[in-house]
């Protein structure tokens, strides 16, 4: 039968259950990534597991979110990093030697394999032929030890890429058309696969650009073929003998995906989708309308002509809110960065110094920029490039994510920042109000000389920049003296493991009270995402002292004058009541980070009821021994407030093995169904109080 090239990939990984979409399965995990802003929290929890030595092929731990040090606690961080992964085994890429994304595909990324990183845009390693999946801190440590990564088996969606990208439009306006046709919800336990004439046209840095922005996507991950253009990568990062070739049999066959959208809402939505996918029966896929006034839509296939794109951006508050740059042409633009793990390699860079070659940034406009990697900061200083991005007027920042978390260059109030980054939630920048439009470095640095929103096509009859084709390098400048390998056995347990004042063990869970009684803390809409529940930014430094970071719980929400939500929380819990978060669709998008579990949990947040719950975060819930739920009925969120008292009975043999459950507003004198979303394996995890504990109680 022919095979999909997502299923050649898992299916010899999987140890657990069988190839069938939505089946549980185990995947065995070949690599491991964490960076810092969950790397603490995840070797921490290695450590309180017990597991001496990593058991994967490839563990790596990089320092590249929190780099900047005011006071101790990020230098404490990694220093506990560093000896950490030394004890156990793993490999240590000190601050400075890059993104965690871009080093990982430089250095370790190999086609066929499975990489599990505590960070959500792992998918990224997608571009060179991986399943690459994001995941919380505590799954990435049981694979670090050995275990299986647990997801349900996915659905498959293909996407065929045709032509080729015409000068000035770029892989991220391949990604930016997706999320327009896809958005940023429904496509929960998918994989996206490309296919088709146009992938060959693409190289891998231009492919990973692509599967790092699929996270926004909420699919699991995305994946590209191994071919030519994936060897000729590898030859020139001097690993040709890790090359394989992988791709999907002829004749393979995609799942349907159905979308389910308000006309209203979802117009632009719905004319993407009848624009650009077909039916499974091949012919074009058309809305029609269901029961209730919204519309159904299968999709079998999303076919993209690459050779009639155009310049995109993704418009504040969300990576699928996506318009046409010359549509905005002429809006002025104060700030402007190019960097992050989405578009910081060499060539893109090489892009942006050939046009900024022999002029000046505008007078108006801030541009910074920040290489992906050391590798890429060599190469620039070297060939001179970087000496055309100073000269010009560019503030080279380090090769860190950097402004991408939050952490500097917040745009000034009421003023236009375009950034190449993968994520715009509102205030991610810092600034309260921002407006950030997500480009290409072809549309950003074309931004940079004008001084406004400008369609980079434009360029060579308007200011007489011709387009600079760049060329994959021959050869990569290879030096890894920032990356330490693993030290032998013996003087590895030599090593002192340094845990500094500011790191503090994380709390574990408890089992859920039954009955479960307890106080509605918020009632939040849409769309909420990990930003909002665990702020990023300056606050980001506490991510190794919970106590302290749990203080900042829904930040953005608190109202001067009124108790904060982690006030409100630990009210209720000292008064042995437990917390309730209500909430909106798409609960949890966004970040990878665990503390959006873990800090809410050590607040006394026992459950999570929402219309909608992304992957990761529902994985993270139960982990933490928080109870993930969905409203049967999406129309009885707005019949439950903040402050009102919920109660469930019977909680042990729900959580066992009931599918759905019964809540009782107790302020409100009704009752209300909700969809309980656990998995076979997580029923006993939760019940356990979490994936810690019931690690623990397994091992006795």
């Amino acid at each position: 039968m022919a095979q999909t090239l997502v299923y050649k990939i898992l299916e010899p990984h999987i140890v657990e259950g069988e190839p069938k979409p939505g089946s549980p399965i185990g995947i065995r995990i070949d690599q491991t990534l964490t960076q810092d802003a969950t790397g603490t929290t995840a070797f921490l929890l290695l450590e309180a597991m017990g597991i001496p030595h990593v058991r994967t092929e490839v563990s790596v731990s990089y320092v590249d979110h929190n780099t900047a040090q005011f006071g101790p606690e990020n230098a404490n961080d990694h220093l506990y990093l560093q000896t950490i992964a030394a004890k156990v085994g793993a490999y240590f890429s000190r601050p400075g030697n890059g993104i965690c994304h871009q080093v990982h595909l430089e250095r370790f990324g190999r086609p066929g394999r499975t990489l599990l990183g505590a960070d959500s845009h792992t998918p990224t390693g997608g571009g060179i032929g991986m399943i690459a999946i994001g995941a919380g801190g505590l799954d990435v440590a049981v694979a670090m030890g050995g275990g299986p990564f647990h997801i349900a088996c996915p659905k498959v969606i293909g996407v065929e890429l045709r032509g080729q990208l015409k000068p000035w439009v770029t892989a991220k306006d391949i990604i930016l058309r997706l999320l327009s046709v896809l958005s940023t919800r429904g496509n929960v336990g998918c994989m996206v696969e490309y296919f088709g004439p146009g992938v060959s046209s693409l190289p891998v840095p231009a492919r990973a650009t692509i599967t790092n922005m699929g996270a926004e996507l909420g699919v699991t991950c995305s994946v590209f073929p191994s071919d030519e253009a994936t060897r000729q990568f590898l030859i020139a990062q001097g690993r040709g003998d890790q090359y394989v070739p992988l791709a999907a049999d002829p004749g393979c066959r995609y799942d349907t995906i159905v979308k389910t959208l308000d006309p209203h809402a979802d117009a632009a939505t719905i004319a993407n989708i009848e624009r650009y996918c077909l039916s499974p029966s091949g012919k074009p896929a058309r809305a029609v309308p269901t029961e209730g006034g919204r519309v159904r839509i299968e999709i079998g296939l999303v076919v993209l002509d690459l050779d009639e794109l155009e310049p995109l951006a993704a418009l504040t508050p969300s990576p699928d809110h996506i318009v046409s740059v010359a549509e905005h042409a002429g809006k002025k633009v104060n700030q402007v960065l190019i960097g992050s793990c989405t578009n910081s390699s060499y060539q893109d860079l090489m892009r942006c110094a050939a046009v900024l070659a022999g002029r000046t940034v505008h007078p108006d406009v801030e541009l910074g920029i920040a290489p992906g990697s050391r590798q890429v900061l060599m190469m620039l200083a070297d060939n001179g490039a970087l000496a055309q991005m100073v000269r010009a007027g560019a503030r080279i920042l380090e090769s860190a994510c950097g402004p991408c978390i939050g952490q500097g260059f917040s745009p000034a109030d009421h003023t236009i920042s375009l950034r190449t980054f993968n994520r715009n939630f509102a205030g991610r920048s810092g600034t309260v109000g921002d407006c950030v439009y997500l480009v290409s470095p072809e549309t950003a640095v074309a931004a940079a000389l004008t001084g406004k929103i400008t369609d980079p096509r434009t360029l060579p009859e308007a200011c007489g920049i011709a387009y600079p084709d760049v060329a994959p390098p021959a050869s990569f400048t290879i030096d890894d003296g920032m990356l330490s390998p693993p030290p032998p056995p013996a003087a590895a347990r030599a090593v002192e493991i340094i845990h500094g004042p500011t790191i503090v063990k994380p709390p574990s869970g408890e089992p859920l009270a039954d009955p479960l009684e307890g106080l509605v803390l918020i009632h939040a809409g849409d769309k909420i995402t990990t930003d909002h529940i665990m702020p990023a930014g300056s606050l980001l430094k506490f991510r190794s002292n919970v106590p302290e970071y749990a203080k900042h719980v829904f930040q953005c929400f608190n109202k001067p004058g009124e108790p904060t939500f982690a006030q409100r929380a630990l009210t209720a819990k000292a008064a042995g009541q437990a917390g309730f978060i209500v909430a909106g669709d798409s609960y949890g998008q966004g970040s990878s980070r665990e503390h959006a579990a873990l800090c809410p949990m050590y607040l006394g947040v026992r459950a999570v009821i929402a219309k909608a719950i992304e992957r990761i975060c529902q994985a993270n819930l139960v982990n933490f021994g928080i109870w993930p739920l969905t409203f049967a009925d999406p129309g009885d969120y707005d019949r439950v407030a903040l402050g009102d008292v919920l109660r469930i009975e019977a909680v042990a043999a729900a959580v066992a093995s009931a599918t759905h459950v019964t809540v009782r507003n107790v302020t409100k004198g009704f009752d209300f169904s909700c969809t309980v979303l656990l998995s076979a394996r997580q029923r006993p995890i939760l019940a356990a109080g979490g994936l810690l504990p019931y690690t623990r109680n397994h091992a006795t």
